[in-house]
């Protein structure tokens, strides 16, 4: 009996001591439960079919041959990656930007422990992950087979549920558990490993239609309580995090953010929830949030990014999309949790006393154009070796209102993160609080999938290109074409320079100056270039998206030009 199943498993495929998974939900559904025989990997793909998922993430592996001809004999769409870590952040990726489940199918032993860091992030990013992985034979469990290893304690404490079945009629109810609690709120991936032999075997099993999805009820006296606050505080601050996206929640948004005129910010992956020209939509100044009486923040955990929650003397209010999520680390005047939409709209819909809060917001507007302008200087500088930041002031004259833009590092990425403007929804992707590097492939190639008529750019430093490099080659493979920009320093950047603060000099902070990185993705099979001039920055963007390929641009960047941050790690 393997490890994992310390007796014998449900007729759902539930480890014992396993919580049930909540409700979920899928963009697409059979009308009604029906009857499916074959082997085990057809039935996981006719499960997966009954949620709408199109696509898997994978890397070839003996464990997992029956799903992936299942798979393809059902017509899904099969993205081979170089790397598993590639595979599960591509799942995540478009979980995150298609609001929808994604599936990364894993062979056994490495093929799981490849893809750990990616899971780690997912779980971070509360994106609606599916792992579905091989495993070593039910039947030869404990005589050393070949990637022999019980995943399960491994996932169990980066996923919201980790299982395994021993029944080849019980995995289309364990995908259709696992998928319902990926999707609910508060999101999050979940795994499930099958035997080789399991998935090999024939059997007839009932596929059902997805669970509902639903997030839970939020009490009107936290929904009031915390108009309340908005509503009469002098200097309000409103912060929108990545669930206002990934719950739907954007609109709700605005019309909080107008009915009770209230500065507001983004924080990752809120990003673009209130346009970044809306006059209610702040993003420079702040430092408003040290100033301000009262601070909401929706959807977002009150974590390093956010101060820990504390902003001064105001109060604060945590709004979330379940009660798990409420902040236990700070005091809080209310915490409504559920459904972000009915939260931020019941908000909206105060009837009480408001305040006037127009001269705080003509005061911030004025710091805000003060700050842009400020930046000026740093996006247009002249001088070589190149300021990072002049690379994203050309990149902002190329870019359209609808592209997507996916950061992967650290201190070039930030730059990024100040300069660009946001002006749509679910438009923006970086790794999130995980900080894990190597997700910008996987994520680009999610967005490339999701968004085929739309300009794609990833943005990447020297040091997390060397994570996925490889990668580049499913770009090419798969016909997927992306404007690749490396912020080239020839340093970790973002500890180089904490580092030599602190005790006077760095250590093991160097890579290889002026490395040509275009080479690299050339070799196999792309395009691009190096750039030392920062005039010769426009043309080469003009050419990367005039290209219809994978295409890399290597731009040389000042190691001296360190990203002034106020995050503090602990």
């Amino acid at each position: 009996m393997p490890a994992a199943e310390p007796g014998p498993a449900g007729a759902d495929g539930r480890r014992t001591g396993t919580p049930a998974g909540g409700p979920g939900t899928g963009p697409a559904a059979p009308a009604a439960a029906r009857s499916v025989e074959g082997e085990g990997g057809e039935l996981a793909v006719a499960a997966l079919r009954a949620h709408g998922v199109d696509t898997l993430f994978t890397l070839s592996g003996g464990h997992i041959f029956s799903v992936l001809h299942a798979a393809a004999r059902a017509g899904l769409r099969i993205v081979d990656v170089r790397h598993e870590q590639t595979a599960v952040f591509a799942a995540e990726g478009y979980a995150r930007l298609g609001r929808r489940p994604g599936v990364a199918l894993l062979t056994a032993g490495p093929g799981v422990t490849n893809g750990i860091s990616a899971l780690a992030t997912a779980q971070a990013n509360g994106a609606p992950v599916v792992v579905l992985a091989g495993r070593a034979a039910h039947k030869r469990w404990g005589s050393g087979a070949l990637q022999e290893f019980d995943h399960i304690p491994l996932v169990a404490p980066v996923t919201k549920d980790a299982r395994t079945v021993t029944r080849t009629d019980a995995i289309p109810g364990a995908l259709r558990a696992l998928t319902a609690t990926a999707a609910t709120p508060h999101r999050g991936p979940v795994f499930l490993d099958v035997p080789l032999d399991v998935l090999h075997r024939r059997a007839r099993a009932t596929v059902c239609p997805p669970l509902p999805a639903a997030p839970p009820d939020p009490d009107p006296d936290e929904i009031a309580r915390a108009a309340e606050l908005l509503a009469t505080a002098r200097r309000p601050v409103l912060v929108a995090g990545g669930d206002v996206w990934s719950g739907g929640a954007w609109e709700a948004l605005r019309h909080c953010a107008e009915s009770l005129r209230v500065p507001t910010f983004a924080n990752g992956q809120g990003r673009g929830c209130l346009p970044a020209r809306h006059e209610l939509a702040f993003s420079r100044s702040r430092d408003a949030l040290k100033e301000a009486d009262v601070v909401v923040v929706a959807g977002t955990p009150l974590d390093f990014r956010l101060s820990f929650g504390r902003f001064g003397d105001a109060r604060v209010v945590h709004a979330v999309d379940h009660p798990a999520l409420r902040a236990a680390h700070v005091p809080t005047a209310a915490a409504p949790a559920g459904d972000l939409g009915r939260i931020l709209d019941g908000m909206a819909a105060l009837s009480g006393p408001r305040a006037d809060h127009e001269e705080w917001i003509r005061r911030l507007r004025a710091r805000e154009r003060a700050l842009r302008a400020a930046e000026r200087p740093e996006r247009e500088h002249a001088g070589t070796p190149i300021h990072p930041a002049r690379v994203l002031g050309e990149l902002i004259a190329q870019l359209d209102h609808d592209a997507v833009v996916i950061g992967d590092g650290g201190d070039f990425v930030s730059y990024a993160g100040r300069l660009l403007d946001s002006h749509l929804p679910g438009r923006w992707l970086d790794p999130g609080p995980f900080g894990c590097l190597g997700n910008g492939i996987g994520y680009a190639i999610a967005a490339r999938l999701l968004h085929p008529d739309r300009q794609v750019v990833l943005l990447l430093g020297d040091g997390a290109f060397g994570f996925s490099a490889g990668d580049v080659d499913t770009l090419v493979r798969h016909r997927l074409p992306v404007v690749m920009i490396v912020g080239n320093n020839g340093a970790w950047g973002l500890e180089k320079h904490p580092m030599r603060a602190l005790y006077g000099a760095d250590v093991a902070a160097d890579l290889r100056p002026g490395s040509r990185y275009d080479q690299v993705v050339q070799a196999l099979g792309g395009a691009g270039e190096t750039v030392t001039d920062p005039c010769r920055i426009a043309p080469a963007l003009r050419r990367a998206f005039a290209a219809g390929e994978p295409y890399l641009v290597n731009v040389l960047t000042d190691p001296e030009v360190a990203y002034r941050r106020s995050a503090k790690l602990g």
